[in-house]
């Protein structure tokens, strides 16, 4: 009897003791997601857009009280300068209680897929990072961006600066071993081609740490990759295939739940472990959330099914080809079910369907992203115009997502550092 009292004590312990974080830049939820599979509790996250916030609270808070939200703070998409200068001393009251501080500052001025422009407002949202992380001093840092963070800007034919320089010297200063390096999402069980820098800090004054420490992360997430997707029986580089062939409209259509005039389909036949995986038991019968398909025209089915009959690589086609189709848009990739998708962007027109003429759907966009079938997103499915400044509709909640695959092994790996 006394033997399991102190056991249960025991175990009473682990849970108060439970590893804590906030997610900073928070989107949709797609990290905190996967930090949740990994045995983390969340505090509150802080993110901006509420389009985007009402899908994190749906998902994380309302289905599955995630976050241990403080009373201090409202429960509400909030502007992290805003909550830095109302909230700073409820910050600093949060020393010694906050284990890992998650996310990255907004990426568009940084992306080699967009106008990468240093002067872009956003980027002044990494000074605003640091301000956080000095006031709340957390054991642990997990920051996230682009590939472009690493490249140096170039102004007037001058030698540039590398953002991701930048942050591990002010992060060094506030007193943390840092080290980052580039990852390929797509080599971690996700069926897409997704490369961002990855930086892992930790606070100078915990045990054994070191750069060599924090360094120790890439390589232990690397080696724990094979395990970890064995387990879920998830091939490390599923294709497109694998993820979205339960998902074809096929013959039969029914309409969209939430989209007045707008077709989807229900599930088809599981057809690999992938689709196992992110289904997660959702029935047959069930019509997929976010599985709204686009209303083309005659001209642009026959201009896309042009496309796919003449491309065999899962690429930007030629601009030799957009010109013989009429076509003005930047990028547009034909995907082959074989392949793994290139990045998933928050431009549904950027991709077409490897094997029907259409764009999409928002939740095959999920598929790619690895969020499972059970995660519901909220809010407009699209946008455009001035509002694409403004408003995060659903395709751009998922393109900007941090894939919850990745964030549940990055979960694991970031509590073996202390």
């Amino acid at each position: 009897m006394i033997a399991f009292f102190n056991l249960c004590k025991t175990n009473a312990l682990m849970i108060n003791k439970k590893n804590t974080y906030i997610d900073l830049f928070a989107g949709c939820g797609g990290l905190s997601l996967g930090l949740n599979r990994s045995g983390w509790k969340g505090l509150f996250a802080i993110e901006k857009s509420p389009h985007a916030f009402e899908t994190l609270e749906y998902n994380l808070t309302k289905k599955i009280q995630h976050f241990n939200w403080p009373k201090w703070l409202p429960q509400q998409a909030h502007d992290i300068n805003a909550v830095i200068k109302k909230y700073s001393e409820n910050l600093e009251k949060l020393r010694g209680k906050v284990t890992l501080i998650a996310g990255g500052p907004p990426c568009q001025g940084f992306s080699i897929a967009g106008q990468r422009n240093e002067k872009d407002e956003r980027n002044a949202l990494i000074d605003s990072y640091i301000e956080f992380v000095s006031l709340v001093k957390p054991k642990l840092i997990f920051f996230e961006n682009v590939k472009g963070f690493t490249m140096e800007f170039k102004d007037n034919q001058e030698k540039g600066r590398k953002y991701s320089q930048i942050v591990t010297d002010k992060l060094t200063k506030e007193g943390y071993n840092v080290f980052g390096q580039l990852i390929n999402f797509g080599n971690y069980g996700i069926p897409q081609k997704r490369t961002r820098f990855i930086l892992v800090g930790i606070r100078n004054d915990i045990k054994n740490s070191s750069v060599e420490k924090a360094k120790s992360f890439f390589n232990l997430i690397e080696s724990n990759k094979f395990s970890f997707l064995a387990e879920r029986e998830i091939s490390v580089n599923p294709t497109i295939e694998d993820a979205l062939s339960d998902l074809v409209s096929g013959k039969t259509s029914v309409e969209t739940p939430d989209r007045r005039g707008f077709k989807s389909c229900n599930y088809k036949k599981i057809s690999s472990n992938y689709q196992r995986y992110v289904r997660g038991g959702i029935e047959n019968s069930e019509i997929p959330n976010s599985h709204s398909f686009a209303k083309h025209s005659q001209k642009v089915i026959e201009r896309l099914s042009y496309v796919q009959s003449v491309s065999t690589e899962c690429k930007n086609i030629s601009e030799k080809l957009k010109q013989k189709i009429g076509l003005s848009t930047q990028v547009l990739v034909p995907l082959q079910a074989k392949a793994q998708a290139p990045t998933v962007t928050s431009h549904p027109d950027d991709m077409i369907h490897y094997c029907e003429p259409r764009i999409l759907t928002v939740r095959e966009c999920a598929r790619l992203q690895s969020f499972p079938d059970s995660f519901i997103f909220k809010g407009k499915y699209t946008t455009g115009g001035k509002l694409r400044k403004t408003e995060v509709p659903r395709y751009t909640q998922v393109g900007n997502a941090i894939p919850p695959l990745f964030g549940e092994q990055a979960g694991l790996i970031l509590k073996q550092l202390i």
